[in-house]
């Protein structure tokens, strides 16, 4: 046991090395879920569901299966990853046959061979990111240690994830500041006025034409 325990300890920790170094969300988001078919006892299938806004968006299912699933629970509005984020908690259906909580979804996902299913909510300082699905193809498969081996893995998830968000934010931050001061430095130029000025009519360009700051820095950039 002790051995077993050692060896799960040195997994995780190489899974959370693993998502810290990835380049961007989108292969954060894939290495979580390739941890997760491979470390969390029971899982067949994995995906990450993220919040955005108001909306949930579906992203790196390991399999079709998971697209189904996911495409199941936006149709009918209910579904164990909308529980889990909508009430900021685990949520847990050990067989789908006979579960009642969500009377359109367990039907049609166990017709679709999902029988089992854990999702885990991935947060971090109160920030609701998301939602760990793993799936199994038989009723019962999430047993103590499945849960205690998830939750670990989606705790480490969080972390990676928030990183690679922020880092996203901050580089598009530093790219929309870059853009805006070549449009100033292009109007100065041409207009003969100074930054404030040139700033000015930016805003004024971007408040009458309806279109982010950003976005007419970008075009004025562009043009040629």
């Amino acid at each position: 046991m002790a051995d077993q325990l050692r060896d799960l300890a040195q997994q995780l920790a190489d899974l959370a090395v693993k998502m810290q170094d990835q380049a961007d969300t989108e292969t954060t988001l894939h290495a979580v879920v390739e941890g997760a078919v491979n470390l969390v006892p029971g899982v067949r299938w994995a995906g990450v569901s993220l919040v955005d806004g108001r909306t949930v968006q579906a992203r790196v299912p390991s399999d079709p299966i998971v697209e189904k699933l996911d495409s199941l629970q936006a149709e009918l509005d209910e579904g164990p990853c909308l529980t889990a984020l909508r009430g900021h908690r685990t949520v847990r259906v050990d067989d789908m046959a006979s579960d009642r909580r969500w009377p359109r979804y367990c039907p049609a996902a166990a017709a679709h061979g999902a029988q089992s299913m854990v999702s885990l909510q991935l947060s971090i300082q109160r920030q609701n990111l998301g939602a760990l699905n793993l799936c199994g193809g038989e009723p019962g498969l999430f047993a103590e240690d499945s849960m205690f081996v998830g939750g670990l893995l989606a705790q480490h998830a969080a972390v990676a994830l928030h990183n690679a968000q922020a880092e996203e934010q901050f580089e598009a931050a530093l790219a929309s500041r870059d853009g805006i001061g070549q449009a100033k430095g292009i109007l100065m130029e041409r207009l003969g006025v100074d930054a404030d000025a040139a700033f000015g009519l930016l805003v004024k360009l971007s408040q009458d034409s309806n279109v982010k700051l950003v976005d007419v820095a970008r075009k004025l950039v562009a043009a040629p």
